[in-house]
């Protein structure tokens, strides 16, 4: 890594500011009012420049509504309505979706019920794998820990994310092959095509790639979580959905995925992307270096493992076990969609019917399954 990236800004001791973490507690009655709250006591507003349109990064992990699995309606809505309430315009504000190879954006949008939402507030949508997209050949000013090498034909980013500022949208929840997923594998799918799944025999430092090329883009960067619904188990889309009412913000991807880690009991310097950023310079990783603010949230520990399932184990012995000699047969090949059929058969098919539905009516009996359900009529 060259000299440039130094440990500016991020943890205790140095000479700007430490990295700040807004952490509140809420519920369905207050929760929009809250989000402002949250996004306001950061000055958020300081760290995206009104004068730069904003992408919205949405997190869909799964085209079906599974609590805790993608962004939530009150999110995405409190997030928009606080920032036009601030002077924001709609216009500028882009709501960004990219598909993955098993799962689908269009429908998931509707069946999260984001779309009522980006209707209420005029705010467009972008669907980055349509053709009305460009896609640009980006040459990081930064040393690559693997990016390069993973696409030696060049790094593609899309054009329209260049220059604007950045949202990111995610859940706080677990996920089998990074313990945990929040802002920093919120980039994953916005930056990089449907040939990302290359990356994640390296995700950890695919994500910390990432990490700097978004430094060195966007003007402004930010995140808000929602753990109103947090996900435990073996993620993101086969979790055991948790009431946790906490939502979290901060401008330090690093920081705010570090106490995320900490809320589901996990050492977030045990997690391989958060520890390589924070070594890196590219945000606090250190929970007693970063400073908490809103609610006192000490005493939670959510106790959340990871685990496995059957089509997890499989990818797993491709990337990292003894099936690792066949990788590139297996995923880069003319029979690579075997893997796709195979995922969606075991998640679509099988695990959402026979134990995901379950679930699903369990959490809609709660206070906010009943605000799920009031989106849209």
């Amino acid at each position: 890594m060259t000299a440039t990236l130094q440990k500016r800004d991020v943890c205790a001791g140095a000479s700007v500011r430490r990295s700040k973490v807004a952490v509140l507690r809420t519920s369905p009655e207050t929760v929009l009012e809250d989000y402002g709250r949250l996004m306001r006591m950061l000055n958020y507003t300081s760290v995206l420049p009104k004068e730069c349109g904003t992408i919205l990064k949405i997190n869909i992990s799964w085209h079906y509504f599974f609590p805790g699995c993608s962004t939530t309606p009150w999110q995405l809505e409190g997030v928009i309505k606080t920032m036009l309430e601030d002077g924001y315009n709609p216009s500028s504000l882009v709501a960004a979706q990219n598909r993955t190879v098993v799962v689908n954006p269009e429908v998931g949008a509707i069946a999260n019920k984001h779309e009522p939402v980006l209707r209420k507030y005029g705010v467009r949508t972008v669907w980055l794998y349509k053709p009305s997209v460009e896609w640009v050949v980006y040459e990081p000013k930064h040393k690559m820990l693997v990016l390069d090498k993973i696409f030696p034909d060049g790094i593609t980013i899309p054009k329209l994310f260049i220059g604007m500022n950045a949202i990111h949208l995610p859940t706080l929840k677990t996920h089998v092959f990074t313990t945990t997923t929040g802002a920093m594998k919120n980039a994953f799918g916005g930056l990089l095509r449907e040939n990302r799944h290359w990356c994640h025999a390296h995700i950890h430092e695919s994500l910390v790639d990432l990490l700097i090329i978004q430094k060195e883009i966007h003007p402004g960067l930010f995140a808000v979580m929602d753990g109103t619904f947090a996900g435990n188990g073996p993620g993101p889309r086969a979790i055991e959905p948790v009431v946790a009412n906490l939502i979290l913000a901060s401008d330090d991807m690093v920081a705010i995925d570090a106490v995320a880690a900490k809320l589901m009991g996990f050492d977030p310097l045990s997690i391989g992307y958060i520890k390589l950023a924070h070594e890196l310079g590219l945000g606090c990783g250190d929970v007693n270096e970063i400073e908490i603010v809103g609610d006192d949230v000490s005493d939670i520990n959510l106790g959340f493992e990871v685990g496995d399932t059957f089509a997890s184990k499989g990818q797993k012995a491709i990337y990292w076990g003894p099936l690792k000699p066949l990788e590139r047969v297996l995923l880069r090949s003319p029979i690579t969609p075997w893997s796709y059929l195979a995922s969606r058969l075991y998640y679509d098919i099988y695990w959402y019917h026979f134990v995901g539905k379950k679930r699903v009516e369990k959490m809609l009996g709660t206070g906010w399954g009943r605000l799920f359900l009031s989106y849209g009529k």
